[in-house]
C-alpha cells in the first residue's frame, strides 16, 4: 500500500509539471528558457535546504552526466510546451520515456512475459497513432522536441536504477544543472521574460513536483523493472489531460482520447503481468 501511494504521488507530480509549465507558457507568464532555469533552481534550493537541515550535506552526490540529462529534459520540455497542449505533450514525453527504458531493459537482458510484451506494444501503438498525419496531429518540430526531452528523462531514469543515495544524487544533479543551463542561456537570442506568476509556477514545479518527486522516483525505480517503470509513467498523460481540462480549458479531441485509451489498455496488461509474476 505504501508503494502504491508513493507511485500515485510521483505520477501526479509528473503530470503537475506538464500542467504548471503549460499554464506559464500559454498565458505568457514566462519564456521557456527562463521557466526551465527557475524550475531547476527551485529543485536545487529545495533539496539543498533539506540536506542542510538534516546535516547531510556530505551525502550529496555529483554526476555531471546525470545533470546534463536532467537539464536537457527540462529545457526541451519547456520549449516543446510553447506549442503543444498539455495532454499531447505528456503523451509524447512518456511515450519516448517508455521506448528508451524498455530498449535499455532489453539490451540488459530483462525478460518479459507474453502479457507484458503485448501491453507494451499496445501502449507504443497509442503513441504512434497520435503522431500519424491528420488534421489534429501535433506539429512535427515541437513533437520531436518533446520526444528528445522524453529520451533524456528515460536515460536519466535508467541511470537512476544504479544509485545508492536517491536524495543525495538528485540534489547533486539539480545543483550541477544550474551552471549547465546558465551556460546555455548565453546562446539565446531573445531577452528574458517572466512575471510573478511565472516565478511562482516555476518554483513550485522545481521544488515540489520535480525535486521531491524525483527523489521518490529514484527510490521506486530501483525496485521496478525498466518495462514496468516506463509503462506506469504512461498514466501521466491521462492525469495531465484532466489537469489541462480543469486549469486550461484544453478539451481533448477524439484523437487524443482514443490514443489515451489505447495507452491505458497497454498499461493495464503490463500491471496484470506483474501481478501474475508476483503470485507465481
Amino acid at each position: 500500500m505504501k508503494k502504491l501511494l508513493l507511485v500515485t504521488f510521483v505520477l501526479t507530480a509528473f503530470a503537475a509539471n506538464s500542467i504548471l509549465c503549460r499554464i506559464a507558457l500559454k498565458n505568457g507568464y514566462s519564456d521557456p528558457e527562463t521557466f526551465s532555469m527557475l524550475r531547476l533552481l527551485g529543485g536545487a534550493v529545495a533539496l539543498l535546504a533539506w540536506h542542510w537541515g538534516q546535516g547531510k550535506l556530505k551525502a550529496i552526490r555529483w554526476n555531471i552526466t546525470d545533470a546534463i540529462l536532467l537539464c536537457a529534459y527540462v529545457l526541451f520540455f519547456s520549449i516543446a510546451y510553447v506549442q503543444l497542449n498539455t495532454a499531447t505533450g505528456a503523451l509524447l514525453l512518456f511515450g519516448a520515456v517508455q521506448v528508451c527504458m524498455i530498449g535499455w531493459g532489453a539490451i540488459k537482458g530483462e525478460k518479459m512475459s507474453g502479457y507484458k510484451s503485448v501491453g507494451i506494444v499496445i501502449a507504443i501503438a497509442g503513441i504512434i497513432m497520435l503522431l500519424l498525419p491528420g488534421a489534429t496531429a501535433p506539429s512535427l518540430i515541437p513533437a520531436m522536441t518533446m520526444v528528445v526531452s522524453g529520451l533524456a528523462w528515460g536515460a536519466y531514469s535508467v541511470r537512476g536504477k544504479n544509485i545508492t543515495s536517491p536524495a543525495g544524487s538528485t540534489a547533486g544533479n539539480f545543483i550541477l544543472s544550474i551552471p549547465v543551463i546558465l551556460c546555455l542561456s548565453f546562446l539565446r537570442w531573445e531577452p528574458m521574460h517572466i512575471d510573478t506568476s511565472g516565478v511562482i509556477l516555476a518554483l513550485i514545479s522545481g521544488g515540489l513536483a520535480s525535486g521531491i518527486a524525483y527523489v521518490l522516483w529514484y527510490q521506486l525505480v530501483a525496485s521496478l523493472s525498466s518495462a514496468t517503470a516506463s509503462t506506469l509513467q504512461l498514466s501521466v498523460p491521462c492525469i495531465a489531460a484532466g489537469g489541462g481540462i480543469v486549469f486550461l480549458g484544453e478539451l481533448p479531441d477524439m484523437r487524443i482520447l482514443l490514443c489515451t485509451l489505447v495507452v491505458l489498455a497497454g498499461i493495464a496488461l503490463v500491471i496484470v503481468s506483474d501481478q501474475k509474476k508476483s503470485k507465481a
